[in-house]
């Protein structure tokens, strides 16, 4: 049983280029999980992928028609963020803008908290 709560916010931008490419991918329902992983030379990165069914110690969250799925690990870590996604040609693409993220490395793909 997956766990009901707002971890974290995304834009409905998100959502729409979420759903867009989860489709391409043959997910006709699918669910992105976000996750972070020790790693990067800050000291954590994120993973984004698509899933079919939430885990059952997932939190689960539901926004403009796309289900997120956070992990028991990584909730606290993207607690209070934002799912955000910018077209820029340059340094687009899907973004966490997480408050707790003190420092961020230069390529943008690593943080502390």
């Amino acid at each position: 049983m997956s766990t009901e709560t707002q971890v974290l916010a995304v834009t409905e931008r998100a959502a729409t280029k979420a759903i867009q490419l989860g489709s391409r991918e043959g997910y006709e329902d699918a669910c992105l999980r976000v996750r972070v992983l020790a790693g990067g030379c800050s000291g954590f990165t994120y993973k984004l992928s698509f899933e079919g069914a939430p885990q059952a110690d997932d939190h689960v969250v539901d926004a403009f028609g796309l289900r997120v799925l956070v992990d028991p690990k990584s909730a606290p870590i993207v607690a209070g963020s934002t799912l955000e996604f910018n077209d820029a040609l340059l340094g687009g693409g899907f973004k966490v803008n997480n408050p707790q993220a003190v420092h961020e490395c230069a390529c943008g793909e690593s943080f502390s908290i």
